[in-house]
């Protein structure tokens, strides 16, 4: 699932003390010759409040149902984002479809400012302070699909450092 993203660090739910957030359920009809079927969807977001987020989606004939089938495949998906104290470590820039979220990192006190399903995506993480903009679609599946590119792209200064062959302190200052 992550495969174009070079530093993804992919986590097992063993031990975690995750916490689950709803982002949207969805009522869908199928039309059949003996009336109509509906079913549900639910797409949910788990975290641990300490950078291990991840997203799945459940679909059934009931509610209840549906959520649960989404929480276990989002512990299936679990990855592990950088975090700086309680922000993020640059700014950066997701897209998934029509989606296009952008966040932002923010001094201490700020808050999460950010709507719908970035909201839900970035309070699983852990962040406490970041700045967002969601354009484009606002379906919640491509959204928090965007908001995943985004955070998946975060590279923490000792991952740069590392990469570059040079030290921290010249990451820094240039």
């Amino acid at each position: 699932m992550y495969q174009k993203y070079k530093n993804v660090e992919i986590v097992k739910p063993g031990g975690l003390e995750l916490k689950d957030r709803l982002v949207g359920v969805q009522r869908v009809t199928k039309v059949t010759k003996g009336g109509r079927a509906f079913g549900f969807s639910a797409i949910v977001v788990v975290g641990d409040e300490n950078g291990v987020v991840g997203h799945g989606l459940g679909k059934s004939k009931e509610v209840a149902t549906a959520i649960a089938k989404a929480i276990e495949d989002a512990k299936k998906n679990l990855v592990r984002i950088p975090l700086t104290k309680a922000t993020l470590p640059h700014e950066q820039k997701g897209k998934y479809g029509g989606a296009r979220v952008y966040i932002k990192p923010a001094s201490h006190g700020t808050g999460v400012i950010a709507g719908g399903a970035v909201r839900a995506v970035l309070e699983a993480v852990g962040v406490q302070d970041v700045l967002s903009k969601s354009q484009g679609s606002s379906n919640p599946h491509n959204v928090v699909k965007a908001t995943f590119d985004a955070l998946l792209q975060l590279r923490s200064a000792e991952t740069v450092a590392q990469q570059r062959g040079i030290s921290l302190e010249k990451v820094f200052k240039g």
